[in-house]
């Protein structure tokens, strides 16, 4: 695939595609903390629920105890609460599988054979078949199908032959390929926990009575905003004062935290049933602190971006790419750029995108677009553009991500922690930090002036308003209406334009939390071969669009599926008369800025989404098969 034009990368924190991700929470201090890692890895759910483990140095018996549970951790909760086991030192897992079904034996935590230590883990070990082989050849059984029992046989192996934990940990680590984050606990060592990061995210949180070392800080937000974020290719041995961390080669590490600050109502459903539905009401205000922040930023985003004033006028080019939800941003960003800015943009899947040719582009922009900034295809291929030494770029809702890190200048969303696996704020808030940024460029390059650049700011606010107040005007007849489309096998979501990539968004949606089987589709290429599904069975959800060409093309699609007996849910705006009676039912919103069609209709087609899920009796927050951040390939 030939590079033609700039590309950017971008990133969040709570991460919005669906992956292979598990969690890790972990505790060594002076307080006993079973309850304590129980209710921070019921925090970090989102990331993994199909099993669950715990591990504790019990101070009672002397021993590892080890307790494990398939499905949500309700059922570790129940059999952690019926055991007397506790301790000051603990580590706990949820998992999404990978490797080997959902089950007690390959639920983590794992132990070697003579449980002196377990071991939790996320990520994927590429060579795991090589060092099986090895391992088995040298006399190691093995009783799960995990990969992660490689790494512990490993690790049992290294430290019989050196008696040095160090030594062994580094000697393990250097051995494996791929995702291989982990925290152990041996019973040789109970008052210190062992640590090593590798493309998967780790941090340490620093408190006043110990540590806790977690995927992702939300799980000790309430103990401690001070955040040690383990660097690339690291390990630790985290005590209850201190931190010792070293690189591969065993080089010491300087211990340097950050203070994060994280409200506790982020994490708490408050008075809705569900995170999802919280997180869809959240929008407008998340929206508004968004365009706050960038207004804030003004001619210091360039810097922010890790670009000169001079290089954001003469970039030649854009590419945009990310994965799931952030590569719909993306593409409805493309939209942006090209005609506003007059910025020529690609827009690319990033887990296709690595494996194409790349021709690199001294005078073009990479910047990413992820929900968590942890997503490992976009962070990969960070890495890899880098060995070009190409500029790069993120937009990210977390500061402290991978992302930021490892790029040469970020912009933030303000969309605050995102639970539910189906993102909402964290694309709506995209979609505004891109509309705003192609108007900074276009200002910059001389497109516009400051007055039309403030009337953008305030156009983005008007779509947020509509966004909601839509929610509001049509959530009794959406609650109605979920009961019929909820019967559906198939759905099929229909735009042009700017609202093609709106589809395949509202179309994701809607299979992530229903299960419904549903395609996004171009509007226009419809009667190429899809109108073949067209039947009074196969509900057709068409987004109008506000240009007068693309709407009467619009007409005529949605007059294709009428003559075929289809049925047809039609989100249109005002004065759109003739397409409005053409719908079987039809959800009128007022009009907005050009381009900003998506964003106006972001929070009907979410709350759509998320009633005929409510229906069907789906678990939403924590759909099958689905975890949040996305931190293996």
């Amino acid at each position: 695939m030939k590079l033609k034009k700039l590309v950017v990368i971008a990133a969040l924190f709570f991460n919005n595609q669906i992956n292979y991700s598990c969690s890790i929470f972990a505790y060594v201090g002076s307080q006993l903390c079973k309850a304590h890692v129980l209710k921070g890895l019921s925090r970090l759910e989102y990331r993994g629920y199909d099993s669950s483990g715990f591990a504790v140095y019990d101070i009672v018996t002397n021993d590892l105890v080890v307790l494990k549970k398939p499905g949500k951790i309700a059922e570790l909760k129940m059999a952690a609460l019926a055991s007397s086991c506790d301790g000051y030192a603990a580590l706990g897992h949820t998992r999404w599988s990978t490797h080997g079904v959902s089950n007690e034996v390959n639920a983590h935590p794992h132990t070697n054979d003579d449980r002196t230590f377990a071991l939790v883990h996320n990520g994927i070990i590429e060579n795991h078949f090589q060092l099986r082989e090895q391992l088995s050849k040298e006399g190691y059984t093995f009783k799960t199908e995990t990969d992660t029992e490689v790494m512990v046989h490993l690790f049992d192996q290294e430290l019989k032959k050196t008696d040095d934990i160090k030594k062994a940990t580094l000697q393990t680590v250097r051995k494996l390929k791929g995702a291989c984050t982990f925290v152990a606990l041996h019973k040789d060592h109970p008052e210190m926990l062992i640590a090593a990061r590798q493309r998967a995210p780790i941090c340490i949180g620093v408190g006043e009575d110990g540590m806790h070392i977690a995927s992702d800080f939300l799980a000790f937000a309430d103990k401690t905003n001070q955040v040690f974020f383990m660097p690339e290719k690291s390990i630790a041995f985290i005590k209850k004062g201190a931190i010792f961390a070293y690189d591969y080669d065993g080089n010491v590490l300087p211990i340097e935290t950050k203070t994060v600050n994280l409200q506790p109502s982020a994490y708490e459903k408050l008075d809705h049933d569900h995170f999802m539905l919280k997180e869809i009401y959240e929008q407008k205000i998340a929206i508004e602190k968004t365009v706050a922040h960038l207004h804030e930023l003004g001619d210091k985003v360039w810097s922010q971006l890790g670009l000169t004033p001079q290089q954001a006028r003469t970039l030649f080019s854009l590419n945009l790419f990310g994965c799931g939800t952030s590569w719909h941003a993306a593409r409805i960003g493309q939209f942006f750029f090209e005609k506003i800015a007059k910025m020529p943009t690609s827009v690319y899947l990033a887990s296709e995108f690595r494996y194409m040719e790349f021709f690199p582009c001294l005078d073009c922009l990479f910047m990413s677009v992820s929900q968590s900034g942890e997503t490992a295809d976009t962070l990969e291929l960070i890495r890899y553009f880098k060995k070009f030494g190409a500029r790069l770029a993120t937009l990210t809702n977390v500061a402290t991500s991978s992302m930021v890190r490892e790029t040469n200048g970020h912009l933030l969303t303000k969309a605050g922690p995102e639970i539910a696996v189906a993102s909402t704020k964290a694309f709506s808030t995209q979609l505004a930090s891109l509309y705003w940024l192609a108007h900074r460029f276009a200002l910059q390059r001389g497109h516009i002036n400051m007055e039309q650049m403030a009337q953008a700011e305030k156009d983005v606010l008007h779509a947020a308003s509509v966004l909601e107040q839509t929610i509001d005007q049509y959530k009794v007849d959406i609650i109605e209406a979920a009961k019929t489309y909820a019967q559906a096998q198939r759905i099929m979501y229909l735009g042009r334009h700017v609202t093609y990539p709106f589809a395949m968004e509202g179309a994701l949606k809607l299979k992530e939390i229903s299960y419904i089987f549903a395609q996004g589709y171009p509007a226009g290429e419809l009667k190429h071969g899809s109108i073949a599904l067209v039947d009074e069975h196969t509900p057709i959800i068409l987004f109008s669009h506000q240009d007068p060409v693309i709407y009467q093309k619009l007409v005529g699609n949605a007059q294709e599926v009428k003559a075929r007996g289809g049925h047809l849910l039609i989100f249109a705006f005002e004065g759109q008369d003739e397409l409005i009676q053409l719908a079987d039912r039809v959800y009128t919103i007022p009009r907005v800025a050009p381009l900003l069609e998506p964003l106006a209709m972001t929070g009907i087609m979410q709350f759509f989404a998320y009633q005929v899920a409510l229906v069907l009796g789906r678990d939403i927050d924590k759909p099958r098969n689905l975890a949040k951040s996305v931190t293996v390939e």
